[in-house]
Protein backbone atom coordinates (compact mmCIF):
# COMPACT_ATOMS: atom_id res chain seq x y z
CA UNK A 1 0.00 0.00 0.00
CA UNK A 2 1.28 3.20 -0.98
CA UNK A 3 1.67 5.77 2.28
CA UNK A 4 0.44 9.60 0.60
CA UNK A 5 2.51 11.15 3.07
CA UNK A 6 5.81 9.81 1.36
CA UNK A 7 4.50 10.04 -1.86
CA UNK A 8 6.12 12.93 -3.97
CA UNK A 9 4.86 14.73 -7.18
CA UNK A 10 8.58 14.24 -9.27
CA UNK A 11 8.23 10.77 -8.31
CA UNK A 12 4.40 10.82 -10.17
CA UNK A 13 5.87 12.79 -13.59
CA UNK A 14 6.82 10.70 -16.62
CA UNK A 15 10.84 9.58 -17.18
CA UNK A 16 11.36 12.20 -19.95
CA UNK A 17 9.90 15.24 -18.38
CA UNK A 18 11.99 14.70 -14.65
CA UNK A 19 15.31 15.86 -16.36
CA UNK A 20 13.41 19.42 -17.62
CA UNK A 21 14.61 21.89 -14.75
CA UNK A 22 11.72 23.57 -15.34
CA UNK A 23 9.30 20.71 -14.32
CA UNK A 24 11.48 19.55 -11.38
CA UNK A 25 11.58 23.19 -9.83
CA UNK A 26 7.96 23.06 -10.32
CA UNK A 27 7.32 19.73 -8.80
CA UNK A 28 9.36 20.30 -5.94
CA UNK A 29 7.64 23.74 -5.03
CA UNK A 30 4.65 22.23 -5.27
CA UNK A 31 5.56 19.31 -3.64
CA UNK A 32 6.05 21.47 -0.28
CA UNK A 33 2.35 22.62 -0.73
CA UNK A 34 1.25 19.41 -1.25
CA UNK A 35 3.03 17.79 1.94
CA UNK A 36 1.22 20.73 3.65
CA UNK A 37 -2.16 19.53 2.44
CA UNK A 38 -1.67 15.71 3.14
CA UNK A 39 -0.95 16.56 6.87
CA UNK A 40 -4.40 17.89 7.33
CA UNK A 41 -6.01 14.99 6.25
CA UNK A 42 -6.90 13.34 9.08
CA UNK A 43 -8.69 16.65 10.24
CA UNK A 44 -11.20 16.72 7.25
CA UNK A 45 -13.03 13.48 8.65
CA UNK A 46 -16.07 15.31 10.51
CA UNK A 47 -17.24 11.92 11.41
CA UNK A 48 -14.39 11.02 13.46
CA UNK A 49 -14.82 13.91 15.47
CA UNK A 50 -18.55 14.32 15.76
CA UNK A 51 -18.15 13.73 19.35
CA UNK A 52 -16.60 17.36 20.05
CA UNK A 53 -18.19 19.18 17.35
CA UNK A 54 -20.08 21.79 18.86
CA UNK A 55 -24.16 21.98 18.92
CA UNK A 56 -24.74 24.13 15.69
CA UNK A 57 -22.45 21.62 13.65
CA UNK A 58 -24.60 18.83 14.87
CA UNK A 59 -27.69 20.09 13.84
CA UNK A 60 -26.46 21.22 10.59
CA UNK A 61 -25.18 17.86 9.94
CA UNK A 62 -28.89 16.14 11.00
CA UNK A 63 -30.28 18.34 8.47
CA UNK A 64 -27.81 17.71 5.45
CA UNK A 65 -27.72 13.65 5.87
CA UNK A 66 -31.48 13.81 6.12
CA UNK A 67 -31.91 12.56 9.60
CA UNK A 68 -35.65 12.10 9.15
CA UNK A 69 -36.29 11.76 12.97
CA UNK A 70 -33.81 14.23 14.71
CA UNK A 71 -35.38 16.11 17.26
CA UNK A 72 -33.35 18.99 18.12
CA UNK A 73 -34.92 18.70 22.08
CA UNK A 74 -33.14 15.42 22.46
CA UNK A 75 -29.66 15.68 24.65
CA UNK A 76 -27.05 16.76 22.57
CA UNK A 77 -25.53 13.23 23.46
CA UNK A 78 -28.30 11.13 21.59
CA UNK A 79 -28.48 13.89 18.57
CA UNK A 80 -24.79 12.68 18.10
CA UNK A 81 -25.51 9.20 18.17
CA UNK A 82 -28.69 9.67 15.63
CA UNK A 83 -26.40 11.70 12.97
CA UNK A 84 -23.07 9.62 13.80
CA UNK A 85 -25.74 6.72 12.83
CA UNK A 86 -27.13 8.60 9.96
CA UNK A 87 -25.57 7.13 7.00
CA UNK A 88 -25.61 3.29 8.10
CA UNK A 89 -29.33 3.65 8.79
CA UNK A 90 -29.87 4.73 5.28
CA UNK A 91 -28.31 1.55 3.65
CA UNK A 92 -30.01 -0.77 6.04
CA UNK A 93 -33.80 0.91 6.12
CA UNK A 94 -35.96 -1.46 6.14
CA UNK A 95 -33.96 -4.13 8.37
CA UNK A 96 -34.79 -5.15 12.45
CA UNK A 97 -31.40 -4.39 13.47
CA UNK A 98 -31.70 -0.41 11.91
CA UNK A 99 -35.09 0.04 14.33
CA UNK A 100 -33.00 -1.40 17.25
CA UNK A 101 -30.44 0.89 16.86
CA UNK A 102 -32.68 3.85 16.81
CA UNK A 103 -34.67 2.58 19.94
CA UNK A 104 -31.34 1.97 21.54
CA UNK A 105 -29.96 5.75 20.45
CA UNK A 106 -33.86 7.09 21.81
CA UNK A 107 -34.65 5.29 24.38
CA UNK A 108 -31.16 3.84 25.38
CA UNK A 109 -32.81 0.67 26.48
CA UNK A 110 -35.15 -1.60 24.35
CA UNK A 111 -35.82 -4.29 22.12
CA UNK A 112 -37.67 -4.93 18.73
CA UNK A 113 -39.82 -8.39 18.81
CA UNK A 114 -40.76 -10.01 15.49
CA UNK A 115 -44.55 -11.47 14.94
CA UNK A 116 -42.99 -15.02 15.28
CA UNK A 117 -41.32 -14.04 18.43
CA UNK A 118 -44.45 -13.38 20.40
CA UNK A 119 -47.57 -15.22 18.62
CA UNK A 120 -48.80 -11.79 16.80
CA UNK A 121 -50.04 -11.10 13.09
CA UNK A 122 -47.54 -11.72 10.07
CA UNK A 123 -45.19 -8.36 9.45
CA UNK A 124 -46.26 -7.10 12.55
CA UNK A 125 -43.62 -6.47 15.32
CA UNK A 126 -43.45 -4.67 18.28
CA UNK A 127 -41.21 -2.95 20.60
CA UNK A 128 -40.44 -2.74 24.09
CA UNK A 129 -38.60 -0.50 26.37
CA UNK A 130 -38.20 0.41 30.09
CA UNK A 131 -37.97 4.13 29.27
CA UNK A 132 -40.61 5.65 31.16
CA UNK A 133 -40.51 8.82 28.51
CA UNK A 134 -41.66 6.77 25.77
CA UNK A 135 -45.16 8.55 26.53
CA UNK A 136 -47.07 11.19 25.26
CA UNK A 137 -45.44 13.09 23.13
CA UNK A 138 -41.89 11.33 22.74
CA UNK A 139 -44.22 8.46 21.30
CA UNK A 140 -45.73 10.19 18.76
CA UNK A 141 -41.94 11.60 17.45
CA UNK A 142 -40.63 8.16 18.38
CA UNK A 143 -43.56 6.07 16.16
CA UNK A 144 -42.53 8.55 13.85
CA UNK A 145 -38.77 7.99 13.52
CA UNK A 146 -39.99 4.17 13.60
CA UNK A 147 -42.01 4.63 10.13
CA UNK A 148 -39.07 6.01 8.74
CA UNK A 149 -36.41 3.41 9.23
CA UNK A 150 -38.98 -0.06 9.21
CA UNK A 151 -39.70 -1.42 5.66
CA UNK A 152 -42.85 -0.69 4.36
CA UNK A 153 -44.58 -3.82 4.67
CA UNK A 154 -44.19 -4.08 8.41
CA UNK A 155 -46.39 -2.87 11.29
CA UNK A 156 -45.90 -1.53 14.27
CA UNK A 157 -48.41 -3.16 16.59
CA UNK A 158 -47.46 -1.80 19.90
CA UNK A 159 -44.60 -0.34 22.14
CA UNK A 160 -44.56 -1.79 25.44
CA UNK A 161 -43.23 -0.09 28.24
CA UNK A 162 -41.83 -2.58 31.25
CA UNK A 163 -40.80 -1.49 34.14
CA UNK A 164 -39.04 -3.02 37.35
CA UNK A 165 -39.27 -2.19 41.25
CA UNK A 166 -38.28 -4.10 43.89
CA UNK A 167 -41.35 -4.43 46.82
CA UNK A 168 -41.58 -6.81 49.38
CA UNK A 169 -44.68 -8.65 49.68
CA UNK A 170 -46.06 -10.62 52.55
CA UNK A 171 -47.84 -14.18 51.91
CA UNK A 172 -49.98 -15.89 54.75
CA UNK A 173 -51.99 -18.91 54.69
CA UNK A 174 -54.00 -19.93 56.88
CA UNK A 175 -55.32 -24.09 57.42
CA UNK A 176 -58.55 -24.82 59.81
CA UNK A 177 -59.22 -28.76 60.38
CA UNK A 178 -62.17 -29.22 62.27
CA UNK A 179 -65.80 -30.65 62.55
CA UNK A 180 -68.77 -28.38 62.34
CA UNK A 181 -71.14 -29.40 64.17
CA UNK A 182 -74.34 -27.98 64.74
CA UNK A 183 -76.71 -28.50 68.17
CA UNK A 184 -80.25 -27.65 68.16
CA UNK A 185 -82.60 -27.88 71.21
CA UNK A 186 -85.57 -29.94 70.88
CA UNK A 187 -88.67 -28.74 72.91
Amino acid sequence: MIDIQMVRLIDLVPPNLRNDPTISAAAESLDRQLKDVTTLIPQLSIVHHIDTLPEQWVDELAWQWHVDFYDPDLSLEQRRDLVKNALPWHKRKGTPSAVAELIAAVFDTGEVLEWFEYGGEPYHFKVVTSDPSATTEKAKEFIAAINSVKNERSWLEAIEITTESTMELYFANVLHIGDHITIEQVV
